[in-house]
């Protein structure tokens, strides 16, 4: 289905560079849509605690906590860009310290190939901790994802794909 490929790469192509042309209302949008996302699954989460409450009440209130929380971090983060852009720089940071981590443990116990994976998984951290600072300011937040939107519909055109 080469036709779907170049389809979603196009359309990957616009959405980044629409969100590069406008950055603020970009983010903006994607701290609505996360948020609302996060409400939806936090009343959904709340809703299955009371319908677990009969078979497992440690699942019920692990539902019941979590759908609390959902609810309370998509108020917040509810058109809210800086909110939006503390939580992406918080995940690319945590993601990053988990990448060094892994890395060096790679390096440490691998040999050949392991110390190479290790390596590139230390590289990759300290590139994750260099993004996620420009991550918390909203206009390279946008830069980022549309740059990212570009060059991942520009592969999806010109990558050859499986056939079935």
């Amino acid at each position: 289905m080469a036709g779907n490929n170049v389809l979603t790469g196009i359309l990957a192509i616009i959405l980044g560079i629409l969100i590069i042309a406008f950055p603020l209302f970009s983010v903006f949008t994607l701290s609505v849509l996360t948020g609302f996302g996060l409400i939806l699954i936090g009343i959904w989460l709340f809703a299955m605690s009371f319908n677990t409450w009969s078979d497992n009440k440690g699942l019920s209130i692990l539902a019941l906590i979590l759908g609390i929380l959902g609810i309370i971090v998509g108020i917040g983060l509810f058109g809210s860009i800086l909110a939006f852009s503390i939580l992406t720089g918080m995940v690319i940071y945590i993601g990053g310290f988990f990448l060094i981590i892994s890395g060096v443990v790679a390096l440490i116990s691998g040999e050949g190939a392991g110390r190479w994976s290790g390596l590139s998984g230390i590289i990759l951290g300290i590139l994750y901790l260099i993004v996620g600072i420009y991550a918390l300011n909203p206009l390279y937040l946008a830069g980022l994802i549309g740059i990212f939107l570009v060059l991942s519909g520009i592969f999806q055109i010109f990558l050859p794909t499986t056939e079935e």
